[in-house]
This record gives C-alpha cells, sequence and structure tokens, in this order.
C-alpha cells in the first residue's frame, strides 16, 4: 500500500499550513472580537471573513473540496484528506476556502444534478463565495434517520411546485448571505417507498418562507451560521426548480451524503489533533502534588491512548477516501459508514481528556474546547445517527456469510 500523498497533495498541504500558520490563528482572534462587538445583534458575519476568503481566493486555497477540475483544482478524495484536516483545527479555517458544509455538498449536488440554468443561477454564486446555503431534511415531528418518514409536501401545479411543512436543524439558514435552500420532501406518497421524495431548490427569501426560531447547540448559538426551525407555508416556485426530476430524491442523497460524511471525518480528525495539542502543553505546564501533570501516569495513558486512535481513524479515513476515488462511493459504503462512527467518538474523548486537563478553563470561552466538544457531539446525528451507521455496517457484514 502506498501510504505517501501525491506531489499535488503535498503541495496544496503545505500552502494550506503556511495560510494556516500566517492567517488563521490571527484570525480566528479578529473574528471573536469583531462579532462580540456586534453586542445582541449577533446574526451579522465579521468582516475578517471576507478579508481572508479574498486572500485565500489570491493564494490559489480555493474550492479545493470540488473534485470537477473545471470548477476547483480537481483534488481526488485522499488527496482533499489531509487538507480538510488541516481546516478542522479551526472553526472559521472551512469557511475562508470556501470549503465548509452544508455549501460544499450543495455545490456537489448542483454540479452534480443541477440544469445549466440552475447551476448558473446558484452554483456559480456559491463556488465564487458570495451567497452561503442550506439543506433542508430534517423534520421535528418525524424520525429523520429513515428519510421515508419526511411529511413536508412538494405538489405540482401547473407551472409551479407548492410547498408546505417544517425543517429544522437547516444549518446555515440564520447567515444573512444564505440566499438559496435545498428542501427534501415528498412529490408523490403513493409511489414505491424510494421514489415519493424529490429535492427542489428555494430561494430563502421567497414568500412563505419563514424563520420561527434558532436552535442552539448546549446553549451555542452558531451565530452567523445558525441551526434554524424552517416553516414553508404555501411557498411557490418555478417547476424548473426540482432538482434531476421527481422521485430522484433519494438517489441524489446518496450522492450527496457519501463525499459530505468524508469531508466531516477528515476535519474532525484536525479537531482531534488540535485537542491533543492543547491537552499536552497544558499538562506541560501545569504543577500539582509536587510535579506536574504530565509526569502523572493517568496522563500517559491518555496521551497514548489518543495518539493510536488518532492514528487509526487517519487511516480508516484515508482508505475511505481512496475507495471512493477508485471504486466509486458504492463501495466505500462500509469504509464511509465506518469513520462516520468512529471519528467523533474518537475525538470526543480526546476533546472530553483535554477539557479535563485544563480544569475549569477547559469548560469555558478562554480555549476552544467547550465548543469544539459541543459541535463534534452533533456529527453522532448529523448526516446520519451512528445507528445508522452502524446498522448498515452489519448488514454489509451479515451478507459475507448468510447467504452462502
Amino acid at each position: 500500500m502506498q501510504f505517501d500523498h501525491s506531489p499535488r497533495a503535498k503541495d496544496y498541504i503545505a500552502r494550506t499550513r503556511s495560510f494556516m500558520d500566517e492567517h488563521i490563528e490571527r484570525g480566528e482572534k479578529i473574528y471573536h472580537q469583531q462579532h462580540e462587538a456586534f453586542g445582541a445583534d449577533r446574526w451579522q458575519v465579521p468582516p475578517i471573513i471576507e478579508e481572508l476568503k479574498e486572500k485565500a481566493k489570491a493564494a490559489g486555497l480555493w474550492n479545493m473540496f470540488m473534485p470537477n477540475p473545471k470548477l476547483g483544482p480537481g483534488l481526488s478524495n485522499a488527496d482533499y484528506a489531509p487538507i480538510a484536516e488541516l481546516t478542522g483545527r479551526s472553526l472559521i479555517a472551512p469557511e475562508v476556502f470556501n470549503c465548509a458544509a452544508p455549501d460544499t455538498g450543495n455545490m456537489e449536488v448542483l454540479e452534480k444534478y443541477g440544469s445549466k440554468e440552475q447551476q448558473e443561477e446558484w452554483l456559480m454564486p456559491l463556488l465564487d463565495g458570495k451567497i452561503r446555503s442550506a439543506f433542508l431534511m430534517t423534520e421535528p415531528r418525524v424520525a429523520s434517520s429513515d428519510a421515508t418518514n419526511i411529511e413536508t409536501s412538494i405538489k405540482r401545479d401547473g407551472d409551479d411546485y407548492v410547498i408546505n411543512g417544517v425543517k429544522w436543524w437547516s444549518s446555515g439558514a440564520g447567515d444573512p448571505r444564505c440566499k438559496v435552500y435545498i428542501v427534501m420532501g415528498k412529490t408523490d406518497e403513493a409511489a414505491e417507498t424510494y421514489k415519493q421524495q424529490s429535492m427542489i431548490l428555494v430561494p430563502a427569501n421567497a414568500k412563505g418562507v419563514s424563520i420561527t426560531r434558532h436552535l442552539p447547540v448546549f446553549g451555542y448559538d452558531d451565530a452567523p451560521h445558525g441551526h434554524m426551525e424552517v416553516k414553508l407555508d404555501n411557498v411557490r416556485v418555478p417547476a424548473r426548480n426540482i432538482l434531476l426530476g421527481e422521485g430522484r430524491g433519494f438517489e441524489i442523497a446518496q450522492g450527496r451524503l457519501g463525499p459530505g460524511r468524508i469531508h466531516h471525518c477528515m476535519r474532525t480528525i484536525g479537531a482531534a489533533e488540535k485537542a491533543l495539542e492543547l491537552m499536552v502543553k497544558r499538562l506541560g505546564t501545569r504543577v500539582a502534588f509536587g510535579k506536574r501533570l504530565i509526569q502523572h501516569s493517568v496522563w500517559e495513558q491518555r496521551i497514548g491512548e489518543a495518539r493510536t486512535q488518532l492514528e487509526m481513524n487517519r487511516l480508516l479515513c484515508l482508505k475511505a477516501a481512496w475507495m471512493m476515488d477508485t471504486m466509486g462511493n458504492k463501495a466505500a459504503r462500509a469504509e464511509i459508514a465506518m469513520i462516520k462512527v468512529a471519528a467523533p467518538v474518537m475525538a470526543l474523548k480526546i476533546i472530553d481528556d483535554a477539557i479535563q486537563a485544563h480544569g475549569g478553563a477547559g469548560v469555558c470561552e478562554d480555549f476552544p474546547l467547550a465548543k469544539m466538544y459541543a459541535h463534534l457531539r452533533t456529527l453522532r446525528i448529523a448526516d446520519g445517527p451512528d445507528e445508522v451507521h452502524n446498522r448498515t455496517i452489519a448488514r454489509l457484514e451479515m451478507k459475507k456469510y448468510m447467504n452462502r
């Protein structure tokens, strides 16, 4: 097996690391200062973000997730993995490089399934970083881990579709730059189970669209990005806004979620590396009971386990990325599911130990650990809960032996 990165990946890794060192660490401090200065009106974008985006674009570190070489650098999943890991060390870096969810997944949907008209209207501004987007699938009244439960209706009416439903955990819908939603709902409840759902493009300012509340995560509002509950009340959009055609929603979802899930895992590994770094540095500066904390054997145990788990998860993530590149997303289904379960669990354990090492400082805003924990805890639910992925893994494993 080849464990070395390609020459092209090495170039992007070096340039991304240099940009992170030169701009992101300082930029994060400015970001938080500017955001706090907004006071109660938190749903604004700190100006430093747009400044850093222009610098990243000028440096050629832009849309690095996009596999289409006409729209981005055309990096493979395996090439992009270590770059995404670097950006995962920072809460703002993915957006600075225009590689942040949910825009990445939405751009991939538009690139793969959108019409030329849809791409011109929505994909090009997203690729240029001029607007942002949201993906509306989850609903409060049903168990959305089973997407066949979704109740939102998308009904044809002449040259339009009329949409009714309530969505929640619509990440990014709070951003004032969010201009378009990809909405999943049912166009035909009489069709076979996996042909009932469709996806449609809804302008965020369409009549009948209203944000009813924002949903904090462990008390963090994640402004200006936010996670919103959105009501769609007789929202009327042109029929041309349907993606790919009626009944193609599950097909699009599977194409979207493979890359999106592994991108999350790549960034999660970077966050875990950051937490381990903070933990070791903190343990080396604190003295208790006559010696530095890092000299107490319990911390040697935790650090050793953290490094082992990080390396194991990185290798699994790279294997999944390599399989996606060489065999396709379907062939990598088990590996994608495994890393989606394993990476957040691993990262949460390391972050929890890092919080413990920091004591009271670990649960306050002096360090990023508490917010990192809140953010990564959601990944055990987002893009499919652990239970769904373990179900997939188990069923694929059973097929190996039970059909003989």
